[in-house]
């Protein structure tokens, strides 16, 4: 294929000498789990974003189940209360929260952005309410300040998944640092990865961190002593000295990225096709670039023909899988929508004139 949709060897390609000298340093070291790398790359983050701490956890899915479980051993939470997230977020965003025996609830997201409407999550809270997921997804910030002081004037915890926007900010501000808390995810597809998995857990909530910090090493608050109990969810040296890097090149990921959705935003015209939007203040990092046509699998199929990789980030929302038949109550008409209609087309690591070529392929699709 001549435009793969991602290409993880390109994407290595600029730091792989940086990546074998990390790796050797971290073998002959001879320490390989919380050792100086983590704590390292926790400070590096935690700047990064601009919060106080940061705890290095196994993986993304992780950070959000510390997060709630946090909240729930310092008496935050309790099982039956309620998040409200985006109807058409990625599974894990929930997950946790379902295993922890907290109640869900879906909204459908704002037609926009495709993401959480804080406004909406507000009008929706209940007095049940007690947790606002609020998902950047596909790299795109997702906030109102005026909705998250209401949320918080009534008590209620806004935690962000942050998995796929770090580097993205809001008026300035960091995602990973609007909300009370944050999970980052390092999986190896996303603007950070790792060469593995990897996560973590971002917030100046010293208590939080303190509780997180002891949750994801099996409850323990010092040796041979478990406060809670706890899971084995630490990131090892070896993907903490690898992310240091990648932390160190997200402005030039992000630049590049930016690039190449500039061109799509400019190239893209084609009547059956609709290119995303970014909100005012609002900077991109662009994880995936959505495009949205009611023909979506006929131009799915033509871009393959035509040598371009696509993915469908989702085809199947949260509440049409069989793990929560029965339990999300409401219908979502724009999700389903939206799972008929997205379509992900090659963003990563791609060069202006690779975006272009893409972009005359799209238009030629035939128009209805």
């Amino acid at each position: 294929m001549k435009y793969p949709f991602q290409q993880l060897q390109r994407t290595h390609a600029a730091c792989i000498d940086e990546l074998k000298r990390a790796a050797a340093e971290v073998i002959e070291s001879g320490w390989y789990l919380r050792g100086s790398q983590t704590s390292a790359f926790e400070e590096e983050l935690s700047a990064a974003l601009g919060v106080s701490e940061s705890v290095a956890t196994g993986n993304g899915l992780d950070a959000l189940r510390l997060i709630l479980r946090g909240y729930i051993e310092l008496g935050r939470l309790k099982e039956g209360d309620e998040l409200i997230a985006a109807a058409n977020t990625y599974i894990a965003t929930i997950l946790p929260a379902s295993e922890l025996g907290l109640k869900v609830r879906l909204i459908d997201p704002d037609e926009q952005t495709m993401c959480l409407n804080l406004r909406d999550a507000a009008h929706a809270a209940s007095g049940k309410t007690r947790v606002v997921a609020v998902t950047h997804l596909y790299g795109n910030p997702s906030w109102d300040e005026d909705a998250a002081a209401e949320l918080r004037q009534r008590g209620i915890i806004i935690m962000e998944d942050n998995a796929q926007a770090i580097g993205a900010s809001w008026h300035g501000q960091m995602t990973g640092s609007l909300g009370d808390a944050s999970a980052q995810s390092f999986y190896p597809s996303k603007n950070i990865g790792a060469l593995g998995d990897a996560g973590a857990v971002c917030s100046s909530d010293s208590q939080l961190i303190a509780a997180v910090r002891s949750l994801h090493n099996y409850g323990s608050d010092r040796q041979y002593h478990f406060k809670y109990l706890g899971y084995n969810s630490r990131m090892d040296e070896m993907q903490a000295a690898f992310l240091r890097i990648k932390l160190r090149r997200l402005g030039e990921v992000t630049a590049m990225r930016n690039r190449a959705a500039a061109v799509y935003n400019a190239s893209i015209s084609h009547p059956d096709i609709q290119t995303p939007a970014t909100l005012d203040g609002c900077t991109q990092v662009w994880h995936q670039y959505i495009l949205r046509s009611p023909r979506r699998n006929e131009l799915m199929e033509y871009l393959r023909g035509n040598g371009v990789g696509t993915m469908i980030h989702y085809p199947i929302p949260p509440h049409r899988q069989p793990c929560y038949e029965g339990a999300l109550e409401g219908s979502y008409p724009l999700t389903d929508r939206l799972a008929a209609e997205v379509l992900s087309i090659p963003i990563a690591d791609i060069t202006e004139r690779e975006a272009s070529e893409i972009s005359d392929i799209i238009n030629s699709f035939p128009k209805n």
